[in-house]
C-alpha cells in the first residue's frame, strides 16, 4: 500500500503545486482566509471528501472526511499567513502536503479500515485555531492528528515552547507636553518602565524562557502626553509549568510601569496559550524511517531538542491525543521562518517537492499505524477513552 499511496500523490501531484502556488499568492491573516479555504475544499470536494465548513463556529474552519473506517486519521491544514510577509512560515506547504496525503489514503481508505479526516485549522500564527478546534470537539474521535511544517532542513522530533500572547494596556491622562504637564499621566512612560523591567528581568530567567514584544501603541504626537500606550508580549518556555513561572515574574515587570507612573493597567490575553509539542513516539519514529526510505536526511535525533520551532498550536493537540509535527526540508538559502527571503523560497523546486515528499511521508504513517495491530489498538483504545470522558 505504500506504493499505492505514493502513486497517489504523483498522480495528484499537478494539482497539489498548483495549490500551493496559489494559496501562496494571495496571503490570508489569522481567520480571514477565505479564499485558501474555498481553493483547499474545493481540490478535496473533487477528489469526493464530504466538506463541513464552519467548524466549532470559526467560519475559516473545516473539515474534509473521506471513508468510514473505525480508526480516524486526523491530517491537519494551516493555511494563514504574516503581516506584511505573507508565507514566511510556508502554510501554503503544510496546506498542500496535508491535501495530499488526504487525497492518497482516500482510495485506501476501506481497506485499511480507516476515516481519513483532513482538519482545515485557521489562525495558527495567532489565534490558536486548533486550541478552539479542540475544545469545541473537532478533535473528538480522531485516533492521530499529523502534519509537517516546512523549515531549512528536515527534523522529525520537532519540539516547541508552550507560549502566552499578552497584551497590556496602560491607561493615564493626557495632557499638553509643554504648557501643562503636570496634569498628564503618562502611559508611555509606564510602557518605558515595564520594558526596561523585562530587560532586567532577562538575566534571570530559567533555560528555555522567552519574552519578547513590540510596543503596539505608544502615543499620538510629541506634544500630548500619552494617556493611553500598549505592549504587546509572547511569553515563552518550555513547558506549560515554566510558562506559568514566567507568567508571573513578568506580569510584575508589567504591573511596576503602572505603579511607578500612578497609571493603571490591565493584561489581556490575544490567543488561547499553546502547550508544548509532545509527539507521540512510535509516530516520530515511522515518519523517520519512511523518510529515510525516500532519501531524506533528518536531522539526528540527539540533536532535535537543541533549537525548539518557536510555538504552535499544534502543541494542544499533541497534549491530548497522538500527534507528530515533524518540519520538512527545503532549500531557502540560508533563510529561517519569518523572513522575507524565506516566503519566496516556499515557491521553488525545492518547496514542491517539499510538497509532494510531505505528503508521502504523512500518507505512509498514516498507513503503518492502520496496518500495525498494536498501535491501531493503542489508537483507538485512546480515541475510546477520550470521548468517555
Amino acid at each position: 500500500m505504500i506504493d499505492e499511496t505514493d502513486s497517489g500523490v504523483h498522480r495528484a501531484a499537478p494539482e497539489l503545486l498548483a495549490l500551493s502556488h496559489s494559496i501562496h499568492s494571495e496571503p490570508e491573516l489569522s481567520f480571514e482566509e477565505h479564499r485558501s479555504v474555498a481553493k483547499l475544499t474545493d481540490l478535496l470536494a473533487a477528489h469526493d471528501f464530504e466538506i463541513e465548513r464552519g467548524v466549532a463556529d470559526l467560519p475559516t474552519a473545516f473539515t474534509a472526511t473521506f471513508g468510514s473506517g473505525d480508526l480516524v486519521i486526523g491530517i491537519c491544514a494551516e493555511y494563514d499567513a504574516l503581516p506584511e510577509i505573507g508565507h514566511a512560515c510556508g502554510h501554503n506547504i503544510i496546506a498542500a502536503a496535508a491535501a495530499g496525503a488526504a487525497v492518497a489514503l482516500a482510495p485506501l481508505a476501506d481497506s485499511l479500515g480507516i476515516t481519513v479526516r483532513l482538519l482545515g485549522t485557521p489562525a495558527e500564527e495567532s489565534g490558536g485555531g486548533k486550541v478552539l478546534m479542540l475544545e469545541r470537539g473537532v478533535f473528538d474521535g480522531v485516533g492521530a492528528a499529523l502534519m509537517v511544517h516546512p523549515g531549512p532542513f528536515d527534523i522529525v522530533g520537532a519540539t516547541s515552547l508552550a507560549l502566552s500572547d499578552v497584551a497590556v494596556t496602560y491607561t493615564g491622562r493626557a495632557a499638553h507636553a509643554s504648557a501643562a504637564p503636570e496634569w498628564g499621566i503618562n502611559a508611555g512612560d509606564a510602557v518605558t518602565v515595564a520594558q526596561v523591567a523585562v530587560g532586567l528581568l532577562r538575566q534571570h530567567l530559567s533555560p528555555g524562557q522567552q519574552l519578547h514584544g513590540i510596543v503596539g501603541d505608544g502615543g499620538l504626537a510629541p506634544n500630548i502626553v500619552p494617556g493611553h500606550a500598549e505592549l504587546l508580549y509572547y511569553l515563552r518556555a518550555t513547558s506549560s509549568e515554566s510558562l506559568a513561572a514566567l507568567t508571573r515574574k513578568a506580569f510584575g515587570c508589567f504591573e511596576a510601569g503602572a505603579v511607578a507612573t500612578g497609571c493603571t493597567h490591565e493584561i489581556r490575553t490575544v490567543s488561547p496559550t499553546y502547550e508544548e509539542l509532545t509527539p507521540d513516539p512510535w509516530l516520530v519514529a515511522q515518519f523517520r524511517r519512511e523518510a529515510e526510505a525516500i532519501g531524506r536526511s533528518p536531522l539526528a535525533p540527539e540533536l532535535e531538542g537543541f533549537r525548539p520551532l518557536g510555538s504552535t498550536d499544534m502543541g494542544n493537540v499533541t497534549n491530548v491525543l497522538p500527534g507528530i509535527h515533524p518540519v520538512i526540508g527545503l532549500d531557502s538559502a540560508g533563510a529561517v521562518t519569518h523572513q522575507p527571503e524565506f516566503a519566496a523560497a516556499c515557491i521553488t523546486e525545492s518547496a514542491d517537492t517539499a510538497v509532494l515528499d510531505g505528503a508521502r511521508l504523512l500518507a505512509r504513517t498514516a498507513v503503518r499505524a492502520a496496518q500495525d495491530p498494536a498501535v491501531r489498538d493503542r489508537l483507538l483504545d485512546g480515541a475510546e477513552a477520550r470521548a468517555s470522558r
